[in-house]
């Protein structure tokens, strides 16, 4: 089993409060709390929740467990939402959005979370919106809340959030569509740039938009060159969501898929472009930037082509030297780097 995080311990030292008929874990640790939970509640029915393609496939190998990966949560009528408090303030409004419109109306809400993580701000952003709340307990810098007499929306329409943004490269300007949770929401992060302003200049195969984001990469290239057939993959659902969002916006084509890495990747693509992930937390983690690159050879065509760029700090030279024998770097400044491969 793996080792339990501190929110995890947590809720588990306050077991009590964790029963139901009908419940629902979102944004959930791979950890052994959802094992410890159906543990505690043999004959419920457990939905876990994530936005995460990779833990959602995680959770759907514990007996008795529902994994569910979307852009919403699903239907359930939910007596008990455990909800892992993000990072991320705008995604957390969202989901509470989402979660209340589809708990029943005397449903519990626990929420936890890091102090550093803002958890805290849960108080403020559900003090209009439930009849109780109380911190239940404290320990390890994570907080226990329990929220309920919820105020209950009749819907959840992810549109509502919905974030236009202008996307400026080369001699392109277009509209993009982001939604909380998503890398750099709501605008275009300078290492994307960068990569738009160096990018192959290829008008016709295939293309993956690797770690697609709001699909911007695939957005660009296809509004240069219509001939281009695009995949784009996210482990987030989010991501997927929003890159499906720009395309249409653009009346531009494409496959968005939900990928841990490049596991649900099948064929062969004549470009490879990505900005890719490099940390977990806070951290540097070259862990899934590594896989990635490992993998991608057996991806790329005869004549293919692999290109990312890079914060200039990373250590991805040796890696792509490793993995492929030999590289070019097609731009450098202090801050990035833009590397390609064959």
């Amino acid at each position: 089993m793996s080792k339990l995080t501190n929110p995890s311990l947590l809720l588990l030292r306050n077991d009590e409060e964790l029963v139901g008929q009908s419940i629902l874990v979102v944004n959930f640790e791979q950890d052994g709390f959802l094992r410890e939970l159906k543990a505690l509640n043999p004959n419920a029915a457990i939905t876990a929740f994530s936005y995460n393609h990779a833990n959602a496939q995680y959770a759907s190998k514990i007996n008795g467990i529902r994994a569910v990966v979307d852009h919403t949560m699903p239907e359930g009528n939910y007596d008990l939402v455990i909800y892992y408090y993000p990072k991320a303030k705008p995604e957390a409004l969202m989901c509470l959005d989402n979660i209340r419109a589809i708990c029943k109306e005397d449903a519990q809400l626990l929420i936890v979370g890091e102090n550093k993580g803002g958890v805290k701000s849960a108080e403020k952003q559900l003090k209009d919106l439930c009849g109780f709340s109380n911190k239940i307990d404290s320990a390890k810098h994570c907080i226990l809340y329990l929220f309920s007499e919820l105020t209950l929306n009749d819907s959840f329409d992810i549109s509502r959030y919905h974030k236009p943004f202008q996307v400026k490269a080369g001699d392109l300007e277009f509209t993009a569509i982001s939604v909380p949770g998503v890398f750099n929401h709501g605008a275009l992060d300078v290492g994307t740039a960068v990569l738009l302003n160096n990018a192959p200049n290829i008008s016709k195969g295939k293309v993956l938009d690797f770690a697609c984001g709001a699909g911007v990469i695939a957005a660009y290239l296809g509004i240069k060159h219509p001939e281009l057939v695009f995949t784009c993959s996210d482990v987030s659902a989010l991501a997927t969501y929003a890159t499906t969002q720009t395309l249409a916006l653009n009346n531009l084509q494409g496959d968005a898929i939900l990928s841990d890495g490049l596991e649900s990747i099948d064929g062969k693509f004549d470009l490879i472009i990505s900005n890719p992930p490099f940390h977990t937390g806070i951290a540097t983690d070259y862990t899934i930037a590594e896989a990635f690159l490992a993998n991608a050879k057996q991806h790329l065509t005869k004549q293919g082509k692999l290109t990312i760029v890079a914060n200039s700090f990373l250590k991805y030279p040796p890696i792509l030297e490793a993995q492929f024998g030999q590289y070019t770097t097609d731009f450098k400044n202090t801050k990035f780097s833009v590397y390609s491969a064959a």
